[in-house]
């Protein structure tokens, strides 16, 4: 970011303080560079079907025991041991290949008591 003002310093400034100003930024452009070298140099990349294990689906065709979710923008192909219709929301607990097992959500306590 500080070496796109840099070069619009260099650009709109008069004579000698057009270069003050780039040989300031160039500086202030390095450290930046280095922090945000630095934040993410061990962070790691969160990709795959892995990512998925614990997210709430919601079944698109009946899962009795195989058929299909939407979560997160996409479909998966799912198993349920247990069955589920289209319209239920599920729990992914794990995968296999590239079918995704889910579980039925069970309802919190406070969705199954009733409002006053």
């Amino acid at each position: 970011m500080f070496i796109i003002v840099g070069f619009v310093l260099l650009l709109l400034l008069p004579s000698p303080w057009n270069l003050v100003g780039f040989a300031v930024c160039i500086p202030i452009f390095l450290g930046e560079l280095a922090f945000w070298k630095i934040k993410y140099r061990h962070r790691r990349v969160l990709a795959g079907v892995e990512t998925l294990i614990g997210k709430t689906a919601t079944v698109t065709s009946n899962c009795r025991p195989d058929g299909q979710v939407h979560l997160d923008g996409e479909t998966w192909e799912a198993r349920c041991a247990e069955g589920a219709d289209a319209g239920d929301t599920v729990t992914v607990v794990s995968q296999e290949h590239l079918t995704l097992v889910v579980e039925r959500r069970r309802p919190d306590e406070a969705e199954l008591r009733p409002t006053p």
